[in-house]
């Protein structure tokens, strides 16, 4: 299973970084990255698998989101983010 990541906010060292800090915290590993600099907003999508995720979806969701507070993160199970963007 995957799940996709989405970072928006103020540009800032180390954003990257602590996202992957938190994957590789609870074995998610990262299977894709994209990202870029918008004038001074960072917007990263990551793809991860989560097959071997040591903890709760939930609660790997709600860590992520609470590792840079500043930032808007989400953290979208796949099924999902594909049942979102069905047409």
């Amino acid at each position: 299973m995957q799940a996709v990541i989405t970072v928006i906010g103020k540009d800032k060292v180390g954003i990257l970084a602590e996202v992957a800090t938190q994957c590789a915290k609870y074995n998610v590993n990262v299977v894709d990255v994209e990202q870029t600099i918008m004038q001074d907003y960072f917007t990263m999508v990551m793809l991860v698998n989560i097959d071997k995720l040591s903890i709760e979806f939930e609660e790997f969701q709600q860590n992520t989101k609470e590792s840079i507070p500043e930032m808007e993160i989400h953290v979208m199970h796949e099924d999902i983010f594909n049942s979102m963007h069905r047409i």
